[in-house]
C-alpha cells in the first residue's frame, strides 16, 4: 500500500472522529448519559491517536543520517503502538470507570432522544471513515484471507484504523442498546453496563493492535512470498552452489532489509563473482521495489555452517 492510501484512511477517521466528538460531547453534557460520555472520550482518543500516526507517517520519511543510517522508517510502528497503548490506557480504563461509577450512583437518562439523533449520525460518520480503511485494506491485503492479511501486513497506519473504527461502530451499537433499556425499563443499571461493555471493546481492540504493532516493532521478516521470489532469482544465477542463509526485515511498510549468504563455484574467480553480485542485487530491485539494502556475503556452505554452530567464547574469569 503507498503513503498516500494510507495519509488518506488517517484524514478521512481524523475529520470524521473530530465531528463526532464534539457531537458526543456535548449530548453527554445535556443528557447525563455514562454510555455517551464513554463514547465521547472514545471519539477523543480516537481523534488523537490519527494525529499521532500521521505524526509517524511523516517521521518515517525522513531521509537516513549519521545516526540513522538505515531512515526513520520504523517510526511509524513506534506511534503505531502509542495509539494501541493509549486506546487501552485511554479509552477503555474511563469508559470501564464510568460505567462502575454509574452502577455505584445510577442517575436516569434524561432526553435520550438527543442521545439516539447524535449515535445516529455518528454511526453513518464511522461508517464512511470505515469504508475507506476496509477499501484501501481490501486492495492491499491482494490474495490473502482478512485475518491472514492483517497478520502479515507492514503497514499499522490501514489496520490501526480500520480496528478503531470497527470498535467505534460496535461501541455506538451497545451505547444506543444501553441508553435505550434504560429509558425503556427506567433503569440507569443498563447505560453504566453499556459503558462497562464499551471498555471491554476498546482493551480487546487495544490487546490485538499492541501484539501487532509490537511485533512490527521488534523487527518482521518480509512476506513468504517476497522471500520466494528472492530464493527464485538467485537460484536463476550460474555458478552458486547453495544459498546458506536468507535474512530480511521490514524498516518500514515499504522498506525492506536484505541479507544473502550464498556458496558460489570454486572456480568462479573474483570478478565473476562480484559481477554476479551486481546482477543479482538489480534484478531483485527492479522485482521487489521495497528491497531498499541488499548485503551479499560469499561464503562456503561448509563455513557457514560452522559459524552458525560456533559457540561463543567465554569472557575471561568466568
Amino acid at each position: 500500500m503507498e503513503a498516500h492510501g494510507s495519509k488518506k484512511v488517517i484524514f478521512a477517521a481524523l475529520a470524521g472522529n473530530a465531528l463526532i466528538a464534539v457531537t458526543k460531547f456535548g449530548a453527554a453534557f445535556f443528557t447525563g448519559s455514562s454510555a455517551m460520555l464513554s463514547e465521547a472520550i472514545h471519539s477523543l482518543v480516537d481523534t488523537c491517536n490519527q494525529g499521532l500516526l500521521l505524526y509517524g507517517l511523516k517521521r518515517s520519511e525522513q531521509p537516513p543520517d549519521r545516526r540513522h543510517p538505515y531512515g526513520y522508517g520504523m517510526e511509524l510502528y513506534f506511534w503505531a503502538f502509542v495509539v494501541a497503548v493509549l486506546i487501552f490506557g485511554i479509552g477503555a480504563g474511563v469508559s470501564i470507570y464510568e460505567g462502575l461509577h454509574k452502577l455505584h450512583a445510577p442517575e436516569p437518562v434524561s432526553d435520550p432522544y438527543i442521545n439516539y439523533i447524535v449515535l445516529g449520525v455518528a454511526l453513518v460518520f464511522e461508517a464512511a471513515a470505515w469504508w475507506v480503511a476496509f477499501k484501501e485494506f481490501r486492495r492491499s491485503k491482494g490474495g490473502l484471507g482478512y485475518f491472514q492479511a492483517v497478520h502479515e501486513s507492514k503497514d499499522p497506519a490501514v489496520f490501526t484504523v480500520l480496528f478503531e473504527d470497527t470498535a467505534a461502530m460496535l461501541g455506538l451499537l451497545v451505547a444506543f442498546l444501553g441508553i435505550f433499556l434504560a429509558d425503556r425499563l427506567q433503569m440507569p443499571f443498563f447505560d453504566g453496563v453499556a459503558s462497562i461493555v464499551i471498555g471491554l471493546i476498546l482493551a480487546g481492540t487495544a490487546g490485538f493492535l499492541i501484539y501487532e504493532s509490537k511485533s512490527l516493532l521488534i523487527g518482521e521478516g518480509a512476506r513468504a512470498s517476497v522471500i520466494e521470489g528472492i530464493k527464485k532469482i538467485v537460484g536463476e544465477r550460474p555458478g552458486i552452489k547453495a544459498v546458506n542463509e536468507i535474512l530480511t526485515m521490514h524498516l518500514g511498510p515499504r522498506d525492506i532489509l536484505l541479507n544473502l549468504s550464498l556458496d558460489f563455484e570454486d572456480r568462479m574467480k573474483s570478478e565473476d563473482v562480484e559481477a554476479s553480485i551486481s546482477e543479482m542485487e538489480r534484478a531483485i530491485k527492479a522485482q521487489f521495489p521495497e528491497v531498499g539494502r541488499v548485503f551479499i556475503e560469499a561464503q562456503s556452505l561448509s563455513g557457514h555452517r560452522a559459524s552458525q554452530n560456533a559457540a561463543p567464547e567465554e569472557e575471561p574469569g568466568l
